[in-house]
């Protein structure tokens, strides 16, 4: 027994006892499976967004859902430069718009300088989607709430997660950026298990 959970380890599975996590995927996320052995579902469902949490968590995702009307950027999520501000649509204000700067994919400056991020659509998410600084709890009633998320059903936020091209860039992000952790289908597949498991949220 100990060796066969030694060895699904090192094959990347997050291992759980008494409902716990006792092993943690290195550098990735855990795949919906390996939340299979959780038998109460609500416990199944909080456990699978927290894995999920990794992604919504990460910088990628929280630089563009800020507090303020000001964006963050970088790995140390700073202040963006220069300053900019939401604007009425989420797309900057009308002397300094968001595709200014920033084009459909990134611009590498080469010689290890860093990079411009692009992607389509690229845009500030909406002031209800503002989750920098709320713990995790409060970050999964918002997503999920229609008032908030845009209208979302839980279904169409799955496809978001799974499909929407800003949101896959956080996985292709550019020279000088850490991706977020996993992959967009793999992040699609583990919305897809929490809403299955009935889409629980931590306390």
């Amino acid at each position: 027994m100990l060796l066969a959970a030694i060895a699904a380890v090192a094959a990347g599975a997050t291992l759980f006892m008494a409902d716990q996590p006792i092993a943690e995927v290195a550098d990735g996320l855990a795949k919906p499976r390996d939340f299979g052995n959780v038998a109460n579902e609500r416990q199944r469902s909080i456990a699978i967004f927290k894995e999920m949490g990794k992604v919504l968590q990460h910088p990628r995702c929280v630089n563009c859902h800020p507090r303020s009307d000001r964006p963050n950027q970088g790995d140390d999520q700073r202040p963006h430069m220069p300053p900019v501000a939401r604007g009425p649509d989420g797309l900057g204000m009308p002397a300094m718009r968001c595709t200014t700067c920033h084009g459909e994919k990134n611009f590498s400056f080469g010689g290890g300088r860093g990079s411009l991020p692009g992607a389509e659509s690229w845009h500030l998410a909406p002031r209800s989607m503002a989750w920098e600084g709320r713990a995790l709890g409060e970050i999964c009633e918002q997503i999920k709430d229609p008032q908030r998320n845009g209208g979302k059903s839980l279904s169409e936020l799955q496809r978001h997660n799974a499909e929407d091209g800003l949101v896959g860039w956080g996985w292709e992000p550019g020279d000088g950026r850490s991706a977020a952790p996993g992959s967009q289908e793999l992040f699609g597949q583990l919305t897809a298990a929490w809403i299955e498991s009935g889409a629980h949220c931590p306390q």
